[in-house]
């Protein structure tokens, strides 16, 4: 077999040239922390010149294909890397790490069984490994995994915060969501960056019907942070400030482009989320044996997980988000035709008349009363367009809105009909299903579709 091209220039280099590969491999790899991902992908590149098959150049150069959306070709590189050195467990962690953001998870798990194997005492692979025990529902498994990270690292901050997060979602009695709280605390306190842990906390506390200890973490939070977006927004959530009309943007930024990494891993594998599914079906039938007519708003469009759901009906797909990382991840994901970062409702005001759907799975649920972005989604649409939509239950005949302990909003049937009819929407459907899990219960959501009616 001839030699390939890169082969034979590393033949010809000197001892001296060929040694460079460790200063640009040293290069690559500070441009990739960085988050310089052209110029480390040139370096990675040259390294693989230099020295044909170098181990560390291909399995960093495949984080980095998966991270630009290139997942096939990052598996293939940590492969290829991982026949070099078969027992590096960094490698074996990264290659399940690829496996389980595309929803592989028996190979994510198999990888990270066997970098423990490499490393008995690697607590991220340990880590990831309970995360996909718990996305696969096997969840006495996924306890003693997560047990035996604490045990391993018990100053390791995000495993205190993820057993908090799974026992409160799989609280069987009053005692695991104490648990969590205690979790959550710890966690905060070893790493007082993790602000998630500290927001957990409060819902915890809340959930305890230990309100006023609720209060005080995020009115404590609050003094600490006075222009921190979260704990306003909590503190008004557990009752300790007046509520606002909608979320603030600032908040829903800062949550979901935090949030931006895991979304698709918490909501699809650990809380059963269904809302896109169950919305995209009822709004199918009402277009049956339409194919690629329509242009398409998924208003609130996180990481994409609608598109696929969307696409069959779309001539023309865009995406908003107020999340920047999570217009990112849809970007990555790819299918949309167009993707902005943009408010919602001043981006509906913005396109008069231009889409023939809107569709919003559980984005609505951060507007307070909804008559002013069902106003402008009203003007968005086509005659006969359609909007289709889920927010979460409450409960009561009254027109009514409730901001619960989640930071989220919950509507009444009569608020949802009434802001219906004032934005003008003729013809109405409004059922329930089940949207997501919380706190091992479900949350039930208003499932709603309405026409923009023609003229005449």
């Amino acid at each position: 077999m001839p030699l390939s091209r890169a082969a034979t220039r590393v033949a010809v280099r000197s001892p001296g040239e060929a040694a460079d590969y460790r200063r640009v491999l040293k290069q690559a790899m500070q441009s990739h922390q960085a988050g310089d991902l052209d110029a480390a992908e040139h370096r990675y590149r040259e390294v693989l010149e230099l020295r044909a098959g170098q181990p560390d150049a291909m399995h960093y150069l495949g984080v980095l294909c998966h991270q630009r959306g290139r997942s096939d070709e990052g598996v293939r590189l940590i492969e290829a890397a991982l026949k070099i050195t078969p027992k590096h467990p960094d490698a074996h962690n990264n290659l399940g790490n690829i496996h389980k953001e595309c929803g592989r998870l028996a190979e994510a798990e198999r990888c990270y069984r066997k970098a423990l194997k490499c490393g008995s005492l690697h607590y991220n692979a340990q880590n990831n490994l309970a995360v996909v025990l718990e996305a696969q529902e096997r969840v006495e498994e996924a306890f003693q995994a997560y047990a035996k990270l604490l045990q391993q690292a018990p100053k390791f901050a995000q495993g205190y915060y993820l057993m908090g997060r799974f026992l409160r979602n799989y609280a069987q009695s009053k005692e695991h969501v104490e648990q969590s709280a205690q979790c959550f605390r710890t966690a905060y306190e070893l790493d007082p960056r993790n602000l998630r842990a500290l927001e957990s906390l409060g819902m915890s506390l809340y959930t305890l019907n230990r309100i006023g200890e609720a209060v005080q973490v995020y009115r404590d939070w609050v003094a600490r942070e006075p222009d921190h977006p979260v704990p306003r927004h909590m503190l008004a959530a557990c009752g300790g400030a007046q509520a606002p009309t909608r979320a603030a943007d600032d908040y829903v930024r800062e949550v979901f482009d935090a949030f931006a990494d895991s979304f698709d891993e918490q909501l699809l594998k650990n809380l059963g989320y269904r809302a896109p599914e169950i919305l995209a079906e009822a709004l199918g039938g009402m277009l049956p044996g339409a194919a690629g007519e329509f242009e398409i708003l998924d208003a609130g469009c996180g990481t994409g997980l609608c598109e696929p759901l969307l696409r069959p009906y779309a001539k023309r797909l865009v995406g908003v988000d107020l999340s920047g990382g999570m217009i990112e991840k849809a970007r990555l994901r790819g299918g949309y035709d167009e993707l902005d970062v943009a408010e919602l409702t001043a981006y509906l005001r913005a396109h008069p008349a231009a889409y023939d759907i809107v569709f919003s799975a559980d984005t609505l649920e951060y507007f307070g009363d909804l008559e002013e972005v069902l106003d402008a989604a009203h003007a968005a649409l086509r005659q006969h367009g359609w909007l289709a939509f889920t927010v979460e239950a409450a409960q009561g005949e009254d027109d009514r809105v409730d901001l619960s302990p989640s930071g989220r909003y919950q509507h009444t049937r009569h608020h949802v009909e009434r802001a219906l009819s004032s934005a003008g929407f003729s013809r109405k459907s409004i059922g329930t299903d089940t949207l997501r899990k919380e706190g091992g219960q479900p949350v039930t959501g208003w499932v709603v579709l309405a026409q923009r009616a023609g003229q005449g």
